[in-house]
């Protein structure tokens, strides 16, 4: 692994995660209540021995830079590693953004092409999964493919939401559907045993859907990237306009993997780790764990709480209150009498002394954290809100979609965010 560039794509705007990507990347949101979304590809490489690690960002980047100059800047140690941020910059060649994630890729080419490599591996930052690369890469270069990609199989019910591929009797990848319906769909059934796959599981899952992660010998990458200069997706234009002159093969990843690309997404993803006894996807696993940075905190604090399928981050103060099927973020506070269910509560960046306040737009001042008698129910609090006493947040109408941004919340199928440093007075029922 040690001939294996990590090149991962910092996401662009986020658009579908808003409000939760207003001051922030999608790979820099919070996770499970202590770690970010980045942390999840970058613990991958670190684990499967790929210790040259590229981020590229451009969207609302600072914390995200910020978060892996703290994590990860010794991640070497003796070796020959690093995880580096390449922001979007302004060159004599190219003036303009990122235009796409081979764009990106595209503008760093001097760069990446001066590492004595090869392979590159190009990941995404926005996904929940936990993968071996080693094994990837094994497989593409056993086949001698020029570019590998990463599939996931899928059923028949789920197959027309993503960008599916068709393969031959050997693996190689021959053909390209986006969201197919109706016999378009069923022309793009697949023998996913042949990949790998049980029989049984074989006939229920006979779609193959990309991963958005790839392998590329390093010439092909830099050919293609030069070959098709107008193009600047990898995923719609570049990859299914190398499949007739290129060996592009398959590889099964027949794990748990999600896109966390929406709120919905991302909250059934977070509230799912609270599962018992075995969550689909754990961060308790010794030989692969997923690193973030280190904060040295308190444990937390707890006064005659009754906690339920939960999860509860370092350095929280919790009195008198009931917490169920919920995760707390890093130094989380709620009052007594307080109820949270169903809800992800990211926690605060910093604790506030006795006598601070936040100040909401009407002059009210409200403490940091969550207050007394207040009830949160299908719920994302975002970091250091500040929720007033006897406050209801809980959708009492049932909207599925709203925008109050001057009220310091969304409503997101049917989710209510609370903004990043909001302020709830007391009293408020949303």
């Amino acid at each position: 692994m040690q001939k294996v560039l990590g090149i991962i794509l910092g996401g662009g705007a986020g658009t579908r995660l808003y409000p939760l990507t207003k001051v922030r990347a999608k790979p820099a949101v919070s996770l499970a209540g202590k770690y970010r979304l980045i942390d999840i590809p970058v613990s991958n490489c670190i684990n499967s021995d790929i210790y040259k690690i590229y981020v590229l960002t451009q969207f609302n980047s600072a914390s995200l830079n910020r978060h892996i100059s703290r994590t990860y800047n010794n991640v070497g140690g003796f070796r020959d590693g690093f995880v580096e941020v390449l922001a979007a910059q302004q060159t004599p060649q190219n003036s303009g953004w990122f235009q796409g994630t081979a764009d990106a890729v595209r503008q760093y080419t001097s760069l990446f092409q001066d590492w004595d490599v090869d392979e590159f591996i190009i990941l995404s930052g926005d996904h929940l999964y936990r993968m071996d690369y080693s094994k990837f890469i094994d497989h593409h270069r056993e086949t001698g493919a020029d570019v590998t990609l990463s599939v996931v199989p899928i059923d028949e019910q789920r197959a027309s939401d993503f960008g599916l591929m068709k393969i031959d009797d050997n693996g190689r990848v021959i053909d390209f559907s986006e969201k197919p319906k109706g016999e378009a769909l069923k022309a793009m059934a697949v023998d996913t045993a042949s990949l790998g796959l049980d029989p049984e599981a074989a006939k229920l899952k006979p779609y193959i859907a990309s991963m958005g992660i790839y392998v590329f010998k390093r010439q092909v990458l830099l050919d293609l990237l030069n070959k098709y200069a107008d193009q600047t997706d990898f995923g719609k234009e570049i990859i299914p306009s190398a499949a007739a002159d290129y060996n592009l093969q398959a590889y099964l990843f027949d794990g748990y993997w999600e896109d966390i690309g929406t709120i919905q997404a991302f909250y059934e993803a977070n509230l799912a780790l609270t599962q018992q006894p075995s969550p689909p996807f754990s961060f308790y696993d010794e030989k692969a764990p997923i690193y973030t940075r280190s904060r040295f905190l308190p444990a937390s604090k707890m006064w005659d709480c009754q906690i339920t399928e939960s999860m509860v981050s370092e350095g929280c103060i919790l009195k008198e209150c009931r917490i169920h099927h919920s995760v707390l973020g890093v130094r989380s506070r709620i009052g007594s009498g307080s109820v949270v269910q169903d809800s992800m509560v990211m926690g605060c960046d910093y604790y506030q002394s006795p006598s601070g306040r936040g100040q909401g737009a009407d002059g009210v001042q409200v403490p940091l954290g969550i207050g007394e008698n207040t009830t949160i129910r299908g719920a994302i609090i975002d970091k250091n809100a500040c929720i007033g006493n006897d406050v209801q947040i809980i959708n009492r109408d049932r909207v599925q979609e709203a925008q109050r941004e001057e009220e310091g919340f969304y409503i997101r199928s049917g989710i209510i965010v609370v903004q990043k440093n909001a302020v709830i007075p007391d009293g408020t029922l949303i």
